[in-house]
């Protein structure tokens, strides 16, 4: 049974003591009211701070045995290449060492200001699951593909060309993203028929390469503009199964809304 997902996203914000103070009201939050066994929470925050949400993670750091954590951790991208002269890059292995699960690749961010192609995106892919990181791949297409009718053949394409070099085995560490980037910052969202449909359609294709089961066990996010508001709504579509939050992420109140809206 495939998971119900949460990943915060909590891309360039907070000064290191707002991260610490969200954290800290998190982990507080997910004592009161835990979450069920089948959501699991994942925190994306900024470089600088993936050791501290590390830190906040575990139930009882103090514990060696005790494993438990309230949330996953993941980084909000990763370099193509495994080290060397290339300022200002984090490779996977870095992330490996930090005992990251998991790692936004391709976002819309990304593919917009730092032109990410879907060559870049299946290299970071391959990086990732070489150091055992699953990544979290981001799809979508603009409002004038959506206008023009494109928005299925531009999906297909960066799922194709950025996924589907993996094997079965491979695949089923991926977790997909779909973000109708029309939708993200801009106060729009995808009706919950629009993003159940994509959704369907994203599913189809993985069933299509892969077959049935593989696609059946695949968690597929929803990522524009998801909000406590509309997220129990969005999350009732039956391949609907979670969202990667950006701006509710930041308050602790609003991402435990959408937590627990399932």
């Amino acid at each position: 049974m495939r998971k119900h997902i949460v990943a915060g996203n909590w891309k360039m914000n907070l000064a290191y003591d707002e991260a610490e103070e969200l954290l800290d009201a998190l982990t507080q939050k997910l004592d009161e009211q835990p979450l069920d066994e089948n959501t699991m929470m994942i925190i994306c925050p900024s470089f600088p701070y993936l050791e501290l949400a590390e830190d906040y993670c575990h139930v009882d750091p103090d514990d060696e045995e005790n494993e438990d954590t309230y949330f996953m951790v993941g980084a909000q991208d990763v370099s193509a290449n495994d080290n060397g002269a290339y300022t200002g890059e984090v490779s996977a292995e870095m992330l490996e060492s930090m005992a990251m699960d998991f790692c936004i690749v391709g976002h819309s961010e990304r593919r917009a200001y730092f032109g990410e192609s879907d060559e870049m995106i299946a290299k970071k892919v391959n990086k990732l699951l070489e150091h055992y990181i699953s990544p979290i791949v981001c799809c979508g297409e603009v409002l004038a593909e959506r206008e023009a009718g494109k928005q299925f053949d531009v999906v297909r394409k960066q799922i194709t060309d950025g996924l589907f070099h993996l094997n079965a085995d491979e695949f089923a560490n991926i977790v997909i993203a779909y973000e109708p980037v029309w939708a993200i910052g801009t106060g729009k969202t995808a009706t919950p028929e629009q993003a159940q449909e994509m959704h369907a359609f994203i599913r189809s294709l993985i069933a299509e390469k892969y077959g049935k089961e593989v696609a059946d066990n695949c968690s597929i996010l929803y990522g524009g503009s998801c909000k406590p508001g509309n997220a129990k709504e969005l999350f009732a579509n039956p391949d609907v199964d979670g969202g990667l939050i950006g701006g509710a992420s930041l308050k602790a109140d609003d991402f435990m809304a959408i937590a627990t809206a399932f």
